[in-house]
């Protein structure tokens, strides 16, 4: 018998399948969100002509905290090096 196929049968059981899936769900969207942040920066970097060493862009697509990333973004805009992103 499947797990996604099976009918819960008890209030408890449907309750709670539904809070797991609503925050498997949510925890998805939020790393959709990171990841096109860390593209956005990626992009903006690259766009201007700068080379991200191996390094740099490991830690960028590694990145999961989404204030974090966001806060790389307005700074890719002016960064002299992808570097500079990380002071």
């Amino acid at each position: 018998m499947s797990v996604g196929t099976y009918e819960w049968q008890s209030d408890f059981a449907r309750k709670y399948v539904g809070i797991g899936r609503e925050e498997g769900r949510e925890e998805g969207r939020e790393e959709g969100r990171a990841y096109e942040a860390a593209r956005s920066v990626i992009t903006i970097l690259e766009s201007r002509g700068l080379t991200l060493t191996p390094h740099t862009r490991r830690r960028i697509e590694t990145c999961t905290d989404l204030h974090t990333l966001e806060q790389w973004i307005p700074k890719a805009i002016e960064a002299d090096t992808p570097e500079d992103l990380f002071t």
